[in-house]
């Protein structure tokens, strides 16, 4: 077995390993540091080497999150970045055997997201300013969030050599930068074609964002937290009185192809999740409408009902 000497290089190597190999973003893997430093920071107090730890020593840990008030689903993370790193340490031939395997992860509710209804959709659309500038930009923004169930940074990373128009498909950049084909709706190519006529095809790109297709009025690449408040101001505009950020188009998309009868693997693919598991919960929000619906509307549990 090899010996740590020096924690910091092997936490270094754990990093770039992440990013290089699983293919994990900059700041997926930095949260993984991160953990990983809280417990070196807790093993070192209780004078424990991080190779010498038991899983009595790391369930003594977690103890110490829930001390401190951390909840549990910031526990599971934290424990999952715990876990990765002794993987890795085992691989690496630091440790003989893996003392998470048996260390169990706290039990987290099930959080369903909130989802727009159509006609709350269609109210933010038609609460955007087409006699501004951006107006016709934002209306693309909207309709390709909605009409191809993005992620933000998608959204604005989304380049113009990955437009395919005529058959009617983008090319998206995904997490660990794997791509994937998304089905673009003829709305959303209207409203893009209509952007890029107007206004895309006039500006002036910064350099190294000639081919991004959303740009602010200097000519650079939009942000997250543009689009952030770009969604939300329209939140408000329309009078929707839920809570939502760009997330939550892409929840609504999915939410209503599951509604119209799409297959979940078809959904997966769409959204670019990896586990059929993580798509599931669209089944979840659809059951809990389902439930919502037959409690609203059956007769037996009117109030008008009289038997």
């Amino acid at each position: 077995m090899r010996e740590i000497t020096d924690i910091a290089d092997v936490k270094s190597r754990f990093l770039a390993y992440l990013t290089l190999e699983k293919g994990m973003s900059a700041n997926t893997a930095q949260a993984y540091g991160d953990d990983v430093d809280k417990l070196t920071r807790y093993l070192a107090d209780a004078g424990t080497g991080v190779e010498h730890v038991t899983t009595d020593d790391l369930e003594r840990f977690v103890c110490t999150l829930q001390d401190v008030g951390i909840q549990p689903r910031s526990q599971a993370r934290i424990i999952s970045g715990v876990k990765g790193f002794y993987r890795y340490l085992r691989m690496e031939g630091f440790m003989d055997t893996d003392p998470t395997e048996l260390l169990p992860t706290p039990k987290i509710g099930r959080h369903l997201p909130e989802v727009l209804t159509i006609a709350e959709i269609d109210a933010m659309i038609a609460a955007i300013d087409m006699s501004k500038a951006e107006g016709q930009r934002n209306r693309a923004i909207i309709e390709t969030l909605y009409g191809c169930g993005l992620r933000v940074s998608e959204l604005v990373g989304l380049k113009l050599s990955q437009l395919f128009v005529e058959e009617r498909y983008v090319i998206i950049q995904g997490k660990g930068n794997k791509q994937r084909l998304v089905p673009i709706s003829p709305v959303a190519i209207e409203q893009i074609e209509l952007y890029l006529e107007q206004t895309r095809t006039h500006q002036v790109a910064q350099r190294g964002n000639e081919d991004i297709l959303f740009l602010n009025r200097r000519g650079a690449m939009l942000t997250r937290q543009m689009i952030f408040h770009i969604v939300k101001q329209l939140c408000e505009l329309a009078g929707v009185r839920k809570v939502i950020s760009p997330h939550t188009l892409r929840h609504s998309f999915a939410t209503h192809l599951l509604e119209g009868g799409a297959n979940l693997r078809a959904i997966q693919q769409m959204l670019g999740h990896e586990s059929i598991t993580t798509t599931e919960i669209y089944v979840h929000i659809d059951r809990s409408r389902l439930r919502d619906e037959i409690l609203t509307h059956h007769p037996r549990n009117s109030v008008h009902f009289q038997p």
